[in-house]
């Protein structure tokens, strides 16, 4: 096995070339990497094995460079801690920004469990502040009502929230991109017209298969581009639904491509509505065994139904006996093995599971390895393999909660 590894180091190393406009050639692929998929086969149902240290591929530019990302990957970003299962590609995609320290970044990666491997899909254009365009908008033009980077990238960023999710139908990242960037200033800063700014929300969608980013623009009807929603794909509607319920925006939105928005304008009135769904800054997934959105807001759970178009809080939790769900520290995914849900309390590094059955939560004591532990974390569930899958960096975690469903 240490011999097969070292051959793949060499193959990594040598594979780089140095392209144009500061890029870095990516090297190919490592192949299956057979001791992570036999630590991953033995493990038992409640058991973690920490995986070791994934490799990090991709065209890294100078501004990946200037942040280590070509050591790191990612990490963890500040409510921004969402990363999302693409079926067809069987592999992990990220993307979205911090509050503002150390960087702003426009970055996509994609992670492969199969080879323990970071891939920047997309190196990031100029960094970004926290309210404008950053010190260096040379690579920031406004063209067809939005303020767009020269390689086709959004020039403004924000945090995904639980604002990113994947439509296997158009093969694409779907990202709701609302930021506090006063766009009309930034557009007067580039000798624009602020009138020709688009008005409809900045629903963007990032192609892997092309490595490219598109503003997502529609006619009106469509809903307020609100912080802190909920965005997931649902097969049944097909299309992906955009949620929250606060004073800035009271709705659940569907959006289905080139059909563009509607309102579903779920519950009987706006008050058990109100009453019945999440607040923004929730987590949740879409449960593809009962077909339905589930969500945790604090202590709190929410169904989703799709057929009967409503909300519905189903436990109103207490302190100790469930977990507390929060975009920037608790993402929530879903087992579809066991038909369960698994959320990930990066505060005090517990790990939950949710039978929407009962409704009821269980706090869990994994076996084995611990969790890493850091605030720059990330986590997602791989359903080929089974497994919760926890990152700090490079250092990679998997937890199997049961091995087979009912």
């Amino acid at each position: 096995m240490k011999r097969r590894r070292s051959v793949g180091a060499v193959v990594l190393v040598i594979g780089w070339l140095v392209g144009p406009l500061g890029l870095t050639a990516a090297p190919p692929l490592p192949t299956t990497n057979e001791g992570v998929q036999e630590r991953l086969r033995n493990l038992k149902p409640n058991q973690a094995a920490s995986l070791g240290k994934a490799a990090v591929v991709g065209e890294f530019n100078d501004v990946a460079r200037r942040y280590d990302l070509h050591k790191t990957g990612p990490r963890g970003r500040d409510f921004t801690i969402k990363m999302v299962w693409a079926p067809e590609r069987k592999r992990a995609l990220f993307c979205g920004a911090n509050h503002g320290v150390p960087h702003r970044l426009n970055d996509v990666w994609e992670f492969d469990l199969a080879t323990l491997t970071w891939s920047l899909l997309y190196a990031p254009d100029n960094a970004r502040d926290y309210g404008g365009l950053g010190k260096d908008y040379s690579d920031v033009e406004f063209k067809d009502g939005v303020l767009i980077t020269n390689r086709g990238g959004p020039a403004i960023i924000a945090h995904t929230w639980w604002g990113l999710t994947y439509d296997p139908e158009q093969k694409a990242l779907l990202f709701m991109n609302t930021w506090v960037t006063n766009e009309k200033k930034a557009v007067e800063l580039l000798g624009g017209d602020a009138n020709e700014l688009y008005a409809g929300p900045p629903l963007w969608a990032f192609y892997p298969d092309s490595k490219s980013w598109k503003m997502l623009k529609t006619e009106a009807p469509y809903p307020r581009p609100i912080f802190g929603g909920l965005l997931e794909y649902v097969p049944e509607l097909r299309g992906a639904i955009w949620h929250a319920n606060n004073w800035q925006m009271q709705g659940t939105w569907l959006y289905q491509g080139e059909s563009g928005w509607k309102s579903l304008k779920p519950n009987a009135d706006l008050k058990e509505f109100a009453e019945q769904s999440p607040h923004p800054e929730q987590v949740g997934y879409y449960d593809t065994r009962r077909r339905q959105v589930v969500a945790q807001r604090g202590l709190d759970t929410f169904h989703f139904d799709p057929k009967t178009n409503a909300w519905q809080k189903v436990l109103t939790g207490e302190e100790g006996g469930a977990p507390n769900g929060h975009d920037a520290r608790s993402p929530m995914v879903h087992d579809p093995k066991s038909g369960h849900g698994l959320l990930v309390d990066f505060r005090n590094d517990t790990v939950w599971a949710y039978d929407p059955d009962k409704p009821a939560w269980t706090k869990l004591t994994p076996e084995g390895d611990p969790m890493p532990t850091g605030n720059k974390r990330l986590a997602y569930f791989d359903p080929a393999r089974n497994v919760l899958i926890v990152i700090r960096d490079t250092e990679v975690w998997a937890y199997r909660y049961q091995q087979g469903g009912k």
